[in-house]
């Protein structure tokens, strides 16, 4: 017996040092990755480096940077991971474009690394004008401060001078669809139109029934307006403002190349999807992956693989506040849904403001457009195209044109919704609406809601 329970002890004692090794090891190797990641963070940063931060509670956050990085590198972009809590004002400086991946804690509370940050933020910051950035905001929608830190970080970014990347993105609860929303913009930013998604894609089979030229003749690329059917027996819904995601092939049949995203243009009472598309080429004349699947591979009575994804970003507003609606080519598509939408509630107080290249050619939806001007459901329309005069003139213009209309509509208590491209006019849209409201007045409406945007 006793010669048992000196067995027994000895080998507690074994656990207990190995154990004890093992936690030395870890805690070692944790130290020794800390110090190479500040060495690294301490190097001069080639002007093209691009920094992926995060902020994380439980390691998810760490990793979908990671994944992040992977993302971008494929587009063989270079790239430094680093902690928040490794970053600082003057690091963040040296960097052109960042990226951040930041759960939220709580009730709108930063992880605990990432408190000291977060402590910084409220005190002499970073002059980052020039910066330009992107936050993927992680959080649990049952609690009152969704993504509160990571909204929290956007609007500090914005006001030390940041511009942004593309729009934040939520999270809710590790939600595959806001994942594969933030790949999206990884493959614009990388350039690469095949980068894999993270997840299996689980898609449904609907029907190309029709496809419709709607610019012949057109300085720019065909557009077309195509109708898709959903499988028999099912009867998906949708909101206006949400987006269905494309499984593009290079051929009928072929295999499931990465998903594309097109803003829809109808709503489930019209009994198909409607989208907006604008064939895209590259430099080589090859077609783009989603849009020539689209508009020229795929044949009506064909499958599309489709699925939707909620956008609650752009939903229209639950009540009956003016609504200014601004966009420019196929960014029609949202907001003919979110009209669509008003139109169905009685809510008339609506004012669209839309650009293109010739009025001879590009005035998409014209016909209807002018119906739901003459009914009232748009109090008023206004369009600019930009090469129909010798001087280009663009959205962002006519906002500026209409200063005083766009105040008293603010002032009245309208949102603002903006679709269509990224570069170019949502930039431009963004700093006339400052320059007309002022800076502040435009983040709170931002913060409260009222001004919200679905740009690509």
């Amino acid at each position: 017996m006793a010669a048992t329970r000196l067995i027994a002890a000895a080998c507690v004692v074994g656990a207990w040092l190995l154990l004890c090794a093992w936690a030395w090891r870890r805690a070692r190797l944790h130290r020794v990755q800390q110090a190479l990641a500040r060495q690294a963070l301490d190097a001069p940063v080639p002007d093209d480096t691009l920094l992926v931060a995060y902020a994380t509670q439980t390691g998810y956050a760490e990793i979908l940077a990671e994944q992040t990085a992977q993302s971008l590198r494929a587009g063989g972009l270079a790239v430094r991971v680093a902690a928040l809590e490794q970053l600082d004002g003057r690091r963040l400086a040296e960097y052109r474009r960042m990226l951040f991946v930041a759960s939220t804690y709580g009730e709108g509370d930063p992880p605990d690394a990432a408190a000291a940050f977060a402590q910084r933020m409220q005190q002499a910051a970073p002059a980052l004008a020039g910066s330009q950035y992107a936050v993927l905001a992680l959080g649990d929608s049952e609690y009152a401060h969704f993504c509160g830190f990571g909204h929290r970080l956007d609007e500090w970014l914005h006001a030390q001078g940041a511009t942004p990347l593309f729009d934040l993105v939520e999270v809710d609860n590790g939600d595959p669809a806001a994942l594969r929303h933030w790949q999206h913009h990884l493959g614009l930013l990388a350039g690469r139109s095949d980068l894999p998604d993270w997840q299996a894609p689980v898609y449904e089979s609907w029907r190309l029934a029709e496809r419709r030229h709607l610019n012949p003749g057109s300085q720019g690329g065909p557009c077309y307006l195509l109708t898709l059917t959903p499988p028999p027996g099912v009867a998906p819904g949708w909101q206006a403002g949400d987006i269905a995601e494309i499984g593009p092939r290079r051929e009928t049949g072929g295999p499931l190349l990465a998903h594309r995203e097109y803003s829809i243009a109808s709503l489930p009472e019209d009994g198909s999807i409607q989208l907006l598309v604008r064939q895209m080429r590259g430099a080589d004349g090859a077609l783009g992956l989603g849009s020539g699947w689209l508009t020229h591979i795929a044949q009506p009575g064909d499958a599309i693989d489709l699925r939707v994804r909620a956008n609650r970003n752009f939903h229209a507003p639950a009540d009956d506040r003016p609504l200014l609606l601004v966009g420019n080519g196929t960014g029609l598509a949202g907001l003919r849904a979110l009209i669509k939408a008003r139109r169905a509630a009685g809510r008339r107080r609506n004012w669209l403001v839309f650009g293109e290249r010739n009025a001879a050619h590009d005035w998409f939806c014209r016909v209807e457009i002018d119906a739901w001007r003459g009914d009232g459901t748009l109090e008023r329309v206004d369009a600019v195209f930009s090469r129909d005069q010798p001087q280009r003139r663009y959205v962002q213009h006519l906002l500026r044109e209409q200063a005083d209309a766009v105040r008293a509509w603010i002032d009245a208590g309208a949102a603002v919704y903006v679709c269509g491209s990224l570069q170019g006019m949502a930039g431009g849209v963004d700093a006339a609406l400052q320059d007309i409201l002022g800076a502040a007045r435009l983040q709170a409406m931002q913060h409260d809601g009222r001004y919200r945007r679905d740009v690509y």
